[in-house]
């Protein structure tokens, strides 16, 4: 996942060297914009071949009953928290460099001070085929970018309101949900939702064929070519598509959706995953970004496609630093049962 530290290797070189299904038929309880998802056993972890090593080995995780929110936050619901609490979120604050040097290898030179301005990466198309592992080309740091200007500061929300907040950092989404009397999910809370009460399926929808009728995604060539066969080139009005088989909008697609878990791509291997209600591992550990911390995001976006990421599966799990957030990133809550 591409983030505000990879950003800086543009400009400083050599920087970078499944559940059981219930028996019963499962009815939607409601509750202030929150679903009440049942408790169960979770079979987590990869479904078909596309499934990458850090999705393996499946293990079972006990899930308590759990209210979810129904969709991913908008930015009506976002701009209430900021209304009332006057929050500040990390894409509108300057970058403070002592504390980003912490996630970079020693005696790496500080960039040039407009570089550090309040900012954020926006997806830019390229025009034409290019290495899918280089996600600095289709990426542009943009000045002004946030949350209220999602494509840069010369874009607003406000026709909007109905879309997923984005530009959403980890510690944005968390201050919202303590706000809200609410938390972010688990990773394992999430697949299990995602599932919708469906065992080892790919999709929340179930295992048949994914298509621009299930979630809004990239159909056509990424990151050059969008046909925008689903209607939407960015994000989509919540409920634009229906629902899983537990009432739950968007769980694939439109945007990644950060949890609470550190992320750790061999976590699936450790004893402890298997742990009820797993919280994840104590700390992140990804080889490829060893002096960044990371947290889980799940559910893909508008950007994936079966060539790139395919985030939208019900079992792909990928991090990202806690302080970046882009265009496509944000979240739903969840509330413990009293």
């Amino acid at each position: 996942m591409l983030n505000k530290i990879v950003l800086l290797a543009i400009f400083i070189p050599g920087l970078l060297s499944s559940c059981k299904e219930d028996k019963e038929v499962f009815t939607a309880e409601h509750k202030e914009g929150m679903i009440l998802i049942p408790s169960g056993t979770l079979h987590m972890g990869g479904d078909n071949a596309q499934a990458d090593q850090n999705e393996y080995p499946k293990h079972d995780v006990e899930i308590k009953s759990f209210w979810m929110d129904e969709t991913e936050v908008t930015n009506a619901q976002f701009k209430a928290f900021v209304d009332a609490t006057s929050y500040v979120t990390v894409a509108e604050r300057p970058i403070d460099w002592e504390e980003m040097k912490k996630q970079l290898p020693p005696d790496t030179p500080k960039p040039a001070d407009s570089l550090l301005a309040p900012g954020a990466l926006v997806f830019s198309p390229t025009t034409g085929p290019v290495p899918l592992d280089n996600p600095q080309l289709w990426w542009q740091w943009t000045l002004g970018a946030d949350w209220k200007h999602p494509l840069g500061p010369e874009s607003n929300i406000e026709n909007i309101m109905d879309h997923p907040v984005v530009h959403i950092a980890w510690e944005d989404a968390d201050a919202y949900c303590k706000w809200a009397g609410k938390r972010l999910p688990t990773e394992a809370e999430w697949e299990w939702a995602a599932r919708g009460g469906k065992e080892n399926v790919i999709y929340p929808w179930g295992d048949n064929e994914l298509s621009e009728a299930k979630a809004n995604f990239y159909q056509g060539v990424f990151p050059f070519e969008n046909t925008e066969k689903d209607g939407f080139a960015g994000t989509a009005p919540v409920k634009s598509f229906d629902p899983n088989g537990y009432g739950l909008y968007d769980m694939a697609g439109n945007v990644w959706e950060w949890c609470q878990d550190w992320y750790d791509v061999s976590y699936y291997s450790k004893s402890q995953a298997e742990k009820a209600n797993n919280a994840g591992p104590e700390k992140a550990f990804n080889p490829l970004m060893p002096y960044q911390e990371e947290k889980v995001i799940r559910g893909g976006s508008f950007l994936c496609n079966e060539d790139y990421c395919s985030g939208y599966r019900n079992a792909r799990r990928m991090g990202s630093t806690i302080d970046t957030g882009l265009n496509h990133t944000g979240f739903r809550c969840v509330k413990d049962v009293k």
